[in-house]
């Protein structure tokens, strides 16, 4: 069994070297993470096994790729860049996901895009250094609700965060659930209650588009809005209308529908947005957590 790492960063490569062991499968890394799907058929070459980071692998793509058997996909978003039932159904190609690799990290840039929006901090960054004194006023956190949409491990972590700093935690989730110091409630209640409402669903078919626009106007008048889950996950055109009226007072996001996030999108000229790109899970830690469940992944399709 050969598996090839497709589109390693330096950083990612530099992780996978270190952590292989002289007694693993053949691991090959092409150390390119600007790659197109058209260019794996060549970069696999008959490899039984991809990891992929976040490269597409649409069907006709992986029609051919001969050999391939597994796809190891970096993180829980695999539906993004494939569709693994028409890769199941059609070649017989299996697809892996990493869950809980960075529940950490990510609700820490939560955490952080949550405090940096309610102070306009990043607004007053941009200011400044182009010469200006801007003082805007920020919103005190302590004491107000935040509320969780879709509650695994990440949430659980952001929980923890907002409950340290004094923040009342409510939370929903598709299926029930409990957890110390979280209120589960029906959603229409915690999109009424909440002053910041957090994104922390997978993205299926059937969370796709789920924050629509029936549903932010729901929230309560001057929310502030964090995503660190997927793009897609919400209506980004609503979102959009509903920072310009001031319905979403702030947001900070570190997903987006499109990624990388094109310079004319509206998004990148609202004063009242913080962004980040798509880096919630990109510490030392999640990263060496991440490559190892990677290996651990091709370790075991090895041993059949």
């Amino acid at each position: 069994m050969r598996a090839v790492f497709v589109d390693a960063s330096e950083t990612l490569a530099a992780v996978a070297r270190r952590l292989l062991r002289p007694d693993d499968p053949p691991f090959a890394i092409h150390a390119d993470p600007g790659i197109a799907p058209q260019d794996l058929p060549a970069i696999l070459d008959g490899a039984e096994t991809a990891v992929i980071d976040h490269t597409a692998l649409p069907l006709d793509v992986a029609r051919a790729c001969a050999g391939l058997k597994h796809v190891v996909f970096l993180g829980t978003g695999a539906r993004s860049y494939m569709d693994p039932e028409a890769l199941r159904d059609a070649l017989g190609v299996t697809v892996h996901t990493i869950k809980g690799y960075g529940d950490t990290a990510v609700a820490e840039c939560a955490f952080a895009l949550m405090w940096a929006a309610a102070r306009g901090l990043p607004e007053m960054d941009r200011a400044m250094r182009a010469g200006s004194w801007l003082r805007t006023e920020g919103i005190q956190l302590t004491g107000k609700t935040v509320g969780l949409v879709g509650f695994g491990g990440i949430a659980a972590e952001m929980a923890r965060l907002c409950r340290g700093v004094g923040m009342r935690v409510l939370a929903w989730n598709r299926t029930p659930k409990a957890h110390p110091g979280v209120d589960f409630v029906p959603l229409d209640r915690l999109l009424a209650e909440s002053d910041v409402v957090s994104l922390h669903l997978l993205l299926t078919d059937a969370t796709r588009g789920f924050l629509s626009a029936a549903r932010i106007a729901a929230m309560k008048p001057g929310a502030m809005l964090i995503n660190t889950a997927r793009g897609a996950v919400l209506d980004e055109a609503a979102l959009v209308e509903a920072l310009r009226t001031g319905q979403v007072a702030r947001a900070g996001l570190d997903v987006f529908t499109v990624e990388p996030l094109p310079a004319d999108h509206p998004l990148a000229s609202l004063p009242n947005v913080t962004l980040s790109a798509h880096s919630a899970f990109r510490t030392p830690e999640a990263s060496d957590n991440l490559i190892g469940a990677a290996l651990a992944h091709c370790r075991r399709i090895a041993a059949g």
